[in-house]
């Protein structure tokens, strides 16, 4: 049987990958139709935006659904506190979410202007909204989440949505949905041609100018915007009990949760990807160079998830509470045959479903032009 304690690195490394392949996949989706009232100026170039995501974008949510359940499985404590607390916010989502199938399969159904422009827009909000409020999300981690424990380890969410809506966690917020609508963009101008290309090429130039901007700007207010970050007194304490009370918790050492970097110096390779991953999207963006451009935008994807995620190390959840509620990867997570077998799991399933992904991108691939779509009007969403 795997080691305890290096089950519980396993399961932080693989939830942070399914975050990442959910980033990877379903934020070109999200991106896309964030950017597509935008770009597309004709019946035609819209519907073709949407045909380019057309065979995959079910397919990509099942990230997002692994993620959570490998959240709940892994680290039940974490999973409740987050979808109890944050309920309203990730309401929010899945109802922005709903507009998503409805919009796919009944936009084109009838030839009316009006009907079509409120799906598009109904197709917008549903790939913005997620973006926005999975930063918002990520921003509020940082801040610490209100939440508390009793000896029997029961969290209670003491604050509201509207708390949620902080300045720290919405630049968050413009730094996940300007990396999503980057990441959109380049893939608009992979799987486009002609106007929507040009436009989707000068969009995908102008929103890696926004994430650059506010991924640096965020940086900047961890680092001297007075945000105390949180540092275990053992952080690398694997023998921890199954208890989030019994740790001791120091706030706001050295530069708070920019501490890991110093610490850690190898880590410093995550938000430098990042910033590299941003400039080489804004040079594909303004050379036109498609292959570049998602390149650059995949790039600063993982880097930007991989900075949250090393940055906050090991701490799961925050409380602005009291830390010593605070969830860690070493002190919130289920048994070790729960681990166990999740693991095996995993080792079957992930690369059945990374093949299958692969194969199917492979033989569904192909520019989409207004032609294409003119010509198949009827079969294509």
């Amino acid at each position: 049987m795997i080691e305890y304690e290096l089950l519980k690195i396993i399961w932080w490394v693989l939830v942070g990958v399914l975050l990442i392949g959910f980033a990877l996949t379903d934020g070109f989706d999200m991106g896309s139709m964030a950017l597509m009232p935008f770009v597309g100026k004709k019946d035609e170039e819209r519907r073709a935006a949407i045909n380019t995501i057309a065979p995959h974008w079910d397919g990509n949510q099942v990230w997002f659904i692994t993620a959570g359940g490998a959240l709940f499985a892994a680290w039940p404590v974490v999973y409740a506190t987050a979808f109890s607390g944050m309920y309203w916010a990730l309401l929010l989502v899945l109802f922005a979410l709903f507009l998503r199938p409805v919009g796919f399969d009944y936009r084109s159904k009838l030839e009316n202007t009006q009907w079509r422009k409120a799906w598009d827009w109904g197709l917008c909000v549903g790939g913005a909204v997620p973006a926005l409020v999975f930063g918002v999300a990520f921003g509020n981690m940082f801040l610490g989440v209100p939440f508390t424990l009793d000896e029997t380890v029961r969290s209670t969410y003491t604050g509201s949505f509207f708390a949620l809506l902080n300045p720290f966690a919405l630049v968050c917020g413009v730094v996940s949905l300007s990396m999503l609508c980057a990441h959109g963009g380049a893939w608009l101008m992979l799987r486009t041609d002609s106007a929507l290309r040009e436009r989707s090429s000068k969009a995908t130039q102008y929103m890696g100018i926004v994430f650059l901007a506010s991924f640096l700007g965020a940086g900047a207010w961890l680092y001297f915007g007075g945000i105390e970050g949180f540092t275990l007194a053992e952080p690398f304490n694997t023998n921890a009990a199954a208890n989030p009370l019994a740790k001791d918790v120091i706030v706001g050492e050295n530069h708070g949760w920019m501490n890991n970097y110093s610490k850690y110096p190898i880590t410093v390779i995550a938000p430098i990807a990042a910033i590299l991953g941003a400039i080489i999207v804004i040079l594909g963006g303004a050379k036109n160079k498609a292959g570049i451009a998602f390149t650059g935008s995949s790039l600063a994807v993982t880097g930007a998830i991989l900075t949250a995620g090393f940055a906050l190390f090991p701490f799961l959840m925050p409380s602005s509470i009291d830390p010593k509620f605070s969830l860690t990867m070493w002190d919130a997570v289920s048994s070790q045959n729960t681990l166990t077998v999740m693991t095996i799991a995993a080792c079957i399933f992930v690369p059945i479903i990374l093949c299958y992904t692969t194969w199917c991108y492979y033989k569904m691939w192909g520019v989409i032009t207004n032609k294409h779509v003119q010509d198949n009007s009827h079969s294509l969403y």
